[in-house]
This record gives C-alpha cells, sequence and structure tokens, in this order.
C-alpha cells in the first residue's frame, strides 16, 4: 500500500502535461501563442498568454447592443434577397413599358382631338365606369358646357357629339388606372416572394411612386384647362404648357426606368451564364480608348429627351400651327427678333424675365428652339455614327452589338426627323402628329438600348468577378 501511494501522486501531478501534450497540435503551437486560461469563470484577473497580456471581454454597452442589432438587421435583409432578380421581372418590367408607351401615344390623340377636357371631375375610384343611362349623360354634358371649352369653341356641341370626345378621356384614364394596378400588385408579389435583388426592389419602388405621381400631375393638368384666368381672355382654351411637359415627362422616365431595368436584369442573366466570356467583353468595354464613345451616348440620351421636352411646349401652345415650312420661318431661316423677344410676354415692370419667357411661352421662339433642338438631335447622331465608321480604334474595339445598337439609332433618328417635317408642312394632321410624339419615344428607346450595350454595368461586374472568385477554388481541385 504504501508503494501504491507515491505512484499516484506520480501520475496525478503528470496527467495535465500529458493532456495537454497529447491533445495539442505542436504545429499550430507555433504560429499561435500558448495561452494559460486558469479559472475561467469567477477569476478577476487578467488573461495571460505567451506574449503579453490580454484585456478582458468587456460587456457591452445598450447603445453599443443596439448598433450589433442593427448591423446584424441589416446582414439578415441583404440575405433576405437574392443576389439577382429573375428573368420573369425582367419581361414584366418591359411589358409595363410597353402599355406606357401605348398611354404616351393614346394620350397625344386625347390631346389632339381636344377631348382632354371632356371630363371636368376627377374621381379615381367612381369615376371608372362611364354614365350608365340617359341622366347620368346629361349631368356630364351640363358639367361640360359650363367649361371654357365648350362656351369658346363647341356651343353647337350635341349630346352624341360629347360622348365621343368623353370616351376618348375616360378610356384614357381608365389606361392609366391599369397601368398602376398592372404594376403594383405584382410589384408587391415580386418583393414579397423574394424574386429581386435589393437595389432591384428599391428601384420598383421608386418606379411605383413615380407612377403614382404621373396620376396626380394628370389631373392637375386638365384642372388647368377648366379655368379662365390660366390662359389669355378669348384665346383658345387649352391647357397650361408647363403642366404638359411636367405631365410627359414624367411618363417619358417611367417609361425609361421600367425599360433599363428590364434589359439589365435580361443583360445580368446573361453575363453571369459565361463569366469568362463576360470578363472579357466588360474589360473591352471599359477600356479607354472607348470612354468618348460612352460618354458621347450618355450626353446623346439627354439631348434626345430634352428635344421630346421641347416638343411638349410645343404641343402646350400649339405652336406647330405657325411657320408651316422648313427650313424657313417667314423670310428667312429664323423670325425677326423683336418678335422672337416679345415685351408682350413679360410680366415685369423692368422686363427682366423677358428672357425666358419668350423661351417658354412664344409660340414662335418655342417652335425655333424645338428645331434648333431637332437639328442638333440628328447632327449629333449622325457625327457618332460617323465616328464609329471613321476611327480605326472604334472599328476594331467597338463590339458587334453596339454597331448595330448605332445603327438603330440612326434609322428612329431619320424617320423622326421625316416626320415631324411633315407634320410641319401638313399642319399637324392627327396621324402624323401621333407617329411624331410616337417617334420620339421610340428615338430615346433605341439610345437607352445602346447605351445598355455600351455601357459597363458596375453591379454586373461585380457578380461576375465573384463568380469567378468561387469557381477558381473548384478548378484548382
Amino acid at each position: 500500500m504504501a508503494t501504491v501511494t507515491p505512484t499516484f501522486s506520480m501520475l496525478r501531478r503528470a496527467a495535465p502535461r500529458l493532456t495537454r501534450s497529447f491533445f495539442t497540435g505542436h504545429h499550430a503551437c507555433r504560429s499561435t501563442p500558448k495561452i494559460q486560461t486558469a479559472r475561467l469563470f469567477g477569476s478577476r484577473a487578467p488573461l495571460r498568454s505567451g506574449d503579453g497580456v490580454l484585456s478582458r471581454p468587456q460587456r457591452l454597452s445598450p447603445l453599443a447592443n443596439l448598433g450589433k442589432s442593427l448591423q446584424s438587421g441589416r446582414k439578415s435583409k441583404a440575405r433576405y434577397f437574392p443576389e439577382t432578380s429573375e428573368k420573369i421581372v425582367a419581361y414584366w418590367l418591359l411589358g409595363s413599358a410597353a402599355s406606357v408607351f401605348g398611354i404616351v401615344v393614346f394620350g397625344g390623340l386625347t390631346r389632339l382631338s381636344e377631348s382632354g377636357l371632356s371630363i371636368t371631375e376627377w374621381r379615381p375610384v367612381s369615376g371608372s365606369l362611364p354614365p350608365r343611362d340617359a341622366a347620368d349623360w346629361e349631368a356630364e354634358f351640363t358639367k361640360y358646357r359650363s367649361s371654357p371649352e365648350f362656351k369658346l369653341l363647341n356651343p353647337h356641341m350635341t349630346l352624341d357629339e360629347f360622348k365621343s370626345i368623353y370616351y376618348m378621356e375616360w378610356a384614357h384614364r381608365i389606361w392609366g388606372r391599369l397601368v398602376g394596378i398592372s404594376f403594383l400588385l405584382p410589384a408587391a408579389y415580386f418583393i414579397a416572394r423574394r424574386k429581386v435583388s435589393a437595389p432591384m426592389a428599391g428601384k420598383i419602388v421608386g418606379i411605383a411612386g413615380l407612377i403614382g405621381f404621373q396620376g396626380f400631375l394628370g389631373w392637375w393638368m386638365v384642372k388647368s384647362g377648366l379655368k379662365d384666368d390660366l390662359f389669355a381672355p378669348g384665346s383658345h382654351p387649352r391647357v397650361s404648357q408647363y403642366r404638359l411637359t411636367a405631365h410627359l415627362g414624367t411618363a417619358f422616365l417611367c417609361y425609361t426606368a421600367m425599360l433599363w431595368n428590364g434589359l439589365s436584369i435580361l443583360r445580368e442573366h446573361k453575363l453571369l451564364a459565361d463569366p469568362q466570356k463576360a470578363l472579357k467583353l466588360l474589360e473591352r468595354l471599359k477600356s479607354p480608348e472607348l470612354r468618348v464613345f460612352r460618354r458621347s451616348v450618355g450626353a446623346l440620351a439627354v439631348l434626345v429627351f430634352c428635344t421630346a421636352m421641347s416638343g411638349g411646349l410645343v404641343a402646350g401652345l400649339d405652336a406647330g400651327l405657325i411657320y408651316n415650312e422648313f427650313p424657313y420661318m417667314g423670310s428667312g431661316l429664323t423670325p425677326p427678333k423683336s418678335e422672337l423677344f416679345s415685351e408682350f410676354y413679360s410680366h415685369t415692370p423692368d422686363k427682366s424675365d423677358i428672357w425666358w419667357r419668350n423661351a417658354l411661352e412664344n409660340p414662335s421662339l418655342v417652335q425655333l428652339d424645338h428645331r434648333i433642338l431637332a437639328t442638333t438631335t440628328f447632327t449629333s447622331v449622325m457625327g457618332l455614327w460617323a465616328y464609329t465608321k471613321l476611327s480605326p480604334t472604334l472599328r476594331t474595339m467597338l463590339p458587334a452589338v453596339c454597331k448595330k445598337g448605332m445603327h438603330g439609332v440612326v434609322g428612329f433618328v431619320c424617320l423622326q426627323v421625316a416626320l415631324g417635317i411633315s407634320t410641319l408642312l401638313y399642319l399637324v394632321p392627327l396621324p402624323l402628329a401621333s407617329a411624331h410624339q410616337a417617334g420620339s419615344l421610340a428615338l430615346l428607346s433605341s439610345v437607352i438600348i445602346l447605351g445598355g450595350r455600351t455601357w459597363v454595368p458596375r453591379r454586373a461586374a461585380r457578380l461576375v468577378s465573384q463568380r469567378l472568385a468561387q469557381s477558381r477554388p473548384v478548378l484548382a481541385r
């Protein structure tokens, strides 16, 4: 028994050393300092290591805990949405863009047929149904008879004639409601079902807000044509050219946003399908030799949009009904200076507003501005096309899809110029004027498509890099 006791004591003293040396990887100990962790619980002494003293973990304050929770919430929110949006979202956005394209053209027909002021009230819900019987029709006709348009333009209009313009405006408003519903409901579904990426979800919400704002601008525009104090006494009753241009511009922005984001999703999927090929294409587009061309396409998109908005001012002022000749305006290329900057349009005693008021309210100068912008747009497109043909660098570096897109822009700008001149020469007939408005949106679409093929998508490029980085370890194995 005496011999067993010392042996047991020696084993007990050697056990800690044995367990440490047995369960510790010596290779890891060479790179990681060994930490002595005596009394992990209940000890107030600092933890020690082979290289120094490690500070004890401190308790976080309530504010720090809140910040940590918010940070983790952001990470979980990022994980809530997928990296890429599904293709069905792209097809839905493109379908919505086509619907907006149609309502823009139909809205132009409504204005050209003098039907926009036939409904004198804005009832988003109850106004969804047309009058059902003779009493309802008579009530609507009575409201229209009190408007300036009836008193000055249509004092002899019959009830049947009123029904034709009423149905035109009613169909335009119903189409607008359908655009909103067909966008809001699928948008809520796609976001709730996580079929869109986080950035795309924010963009879709922004487009939805823009659609709602567009509906408000529509009524705000119509309201300007129902009051005598918003246009000169005895003049042609019309809506404010400012409100008309704002309404048209918002529609163009809605359409452009839908078209651009739909095409971006499809392009993202195409790039991610073959990351190796996509990387070569993106590096080619990112090259300094194409910088001038990329920036020129962006400037061209802005120029086309501004030209279309100047067309909205021409339409609001009926400026296309004067100087129906081209390229001359009267006896020269421009009207007399006294006519272009007339004091009649100034509202201040010192005439300090004569420049901008004539540019926005004088039909002669508004038409001249539109001619100048349209000519500049045509010249810019043809110059950019010549640049792609004559520059040896662009002929080598520019991808084939970008060259095809440039050809499409050239075709649409030539068509738009022909439509604009024909509309002016033939005193703004309804078919030509409507086609000219549609041509402006088609030209903008072709420039946006060219930009989608030319500009480097940063997010798609980052996703391509991530896919390639993930595939390298698999290839290494």
